[in-house]
């Protein structure tokens, strides 16, 4: 359960990240309202489960993180772009410290376990930008090609995170595992660090015909493939 609570948070965290990114005067505010509300639902999820699974201090910080991401919808329904902005920045930082809080010290460290969000985030986010221009046909292209950047920037900051976290023994990473875990590490290569960053790379290349709706077809791969290594990586670290 704490798993599950982590991993929602640090997603809600990226969520809300990316929100902060994208640049508010290509990107109409309907976006980032729906996308709060994305937010409002992950972080009053991870308030509920974390209210009967962890500490009484823990849940109202998702809680609060959820009622911010209310407000901040109000806020762009109404296109208050400043107001919208500081509620989905208090927003991370609630968001950010819950993961801390959630994440259990033998999974992952705290920089690792934002990391791992981020990318998760940014992926999903820069997929949902990508489904927007359904709404929005004439927006910039340029807004969701910035934002698969940011994606491809994370997911490199994950490997290096990964591959400093690694034995420095002379030993393989792979050696004293269980066939389960092998099965596990290898679907975090595969899919989260090898298959994640040429998924991005093929979408950003689509954008280059330009074809929105192929690249967000693309990224719907992407997202699945960052999800999948991700909480495989967290179960990795907890059986750690």
């Amino acid at each position: 359960m704490t798993l599950l609570i982590d991993f929602l948070c640090r997603f809600a965290w990226g969520l809300c990240v990316g929100l902060l990114l994208t640049p508010t005067g290509v990107v109409p505010a309907g976006f980032f309202r729906v996308n709060l509300l994305v937010v409002l639902g992950l972080g009053t999820f991870a308030a509920l489960l974390g209210g009967s699974a962890l500490p009484g201090w823990f849940w109202p910080l998702p809680a609060a993180a959820a009622v911010a991401a209310w407000l901040g919808s109000i806020a762009w329904y109404a296109e208050r772009t400043r107001g919208g902005l500081g509620f989905c920045a208090a927003c991370a930082a609630l968001l950010a410290a819950a993961s801390v809080c959630a994440g259990p010290a033998a999974v992952l460290p705290a920089t690792a376990r934002l990391l791992s969000g981020l990318l998760v985030g940014l992926t999903v986010h820069a997929m949902l930008l990508g489904h927007w221009y359904l709404n929005a046909p004439g927006m910039r292209v340029d807004a969701l090609r910035r934002m698969i950047d940011l994606a491809l920037v994370a997911w490199a900051a994950v490997l290096v995170a990964t591959c400093l976290g690694l034995p420095r023994s002379g030993t393989a990473p792979w050696q004293g595992l269980s066939s389960a875990e092998l099965a596990l590490l290898s679907l975090r290569w595969l899919a989260g660090l090898a298959g994640l960053p040429a998924l991005l790379w093929m979408s950003r290349k689509t954008l280059d015909i330009p074809n929105t709706q192929s690249a967000t077809g693309i990224l719907y791969v992407a997202c699945l493939a960052a999800i999948v290594g991700e909480l495989t990586a967290q179960l990795l670290g907890a059986g750690a």
